[in-house]
């Protein structure tokens, strides 16, 4: 295996750890605790500032009840042109009766950028811990009314306000309406 193949899986490793993880709504101490990884570690290895030996690699792929094989199976572009469906149920990160999240940017690659379609009913919210130190996210409400939080700060928005806020500390998205809210947020990673 070439060089730049062995960077190539270990940058979908990271990013497939971080899908499988969102898609389980597992914290990095949950998955720490289901695989007896450090939570450091595991952060590490989803930024791709670090590769898992095998042995480690092994721990991760059992606490989400897969082989190895299986975990290192991402899908691969064949094509300089990646589709994302919009009934391809693979890219929901979350699904619930008060909200949904939709990635809209391959899970495959290694990105600093990731781009999601949220739904949320009346009342429905999402909340976030902080993420990695630096980290920004920028939304654009496409339908409905939101009042967006970060850390003390908040702003309420209506359909086609756009507002950028710091993800690097706790914040929330809540539908402020009486109807669905769709929202289109980007995450930005240092």
């Amino acid at each position: 295996m070439k060089h730049s193949d062995s960077e190539a899986i270990s940058r979908q490793f990271g990013t497939r750890i971080r899908h499988l993880r969102a898609t389980r709504g597992w914290s990095l101490a949950s998955l720490a605790a289901a695989s007896g990884v450090s939570r450091s570690m595991l952060s590490q290895i989803e930024r791709n500032a670090t590769n898992p030996t095998l042995a480690v690699a092994l721990r991760i792929a059992r606490a989400f009840g897969l082989d190895l094989a299986e975990l290192l199976d991402a899908p691969r572009i064949a094509s300089s042109v990646a589709v994302i469906r919009a009934n391809d149920k693979s890219y929901h990160y979350r699904s619930d009766k008060h909200c949904r999240i939709r990635t809209l940017s391959p899970l495959n690659l290694e990105k600093d950028v990731e781009f999601y379609e949220i739904r949320l009913l009346p009342g429905g919210e999402l909340r976030s811990e902080a993420h990695f130190e630096g980290t920004r996210e920028f939304l654009t409400v496409q339908e409905g009314t939101v009042c967006v939080q970060s850390g003390a700060d908040s702003e309420t928005l209506g359909k086609g306000d756009s507002v950028s806020y710091r993800a690097d500390i706790p914040h929330a998205i809540r539908n402020e309406g009486t109807k669905v809210a769709t929202v289109f947020l980007v995450d930005i990673y240092r």
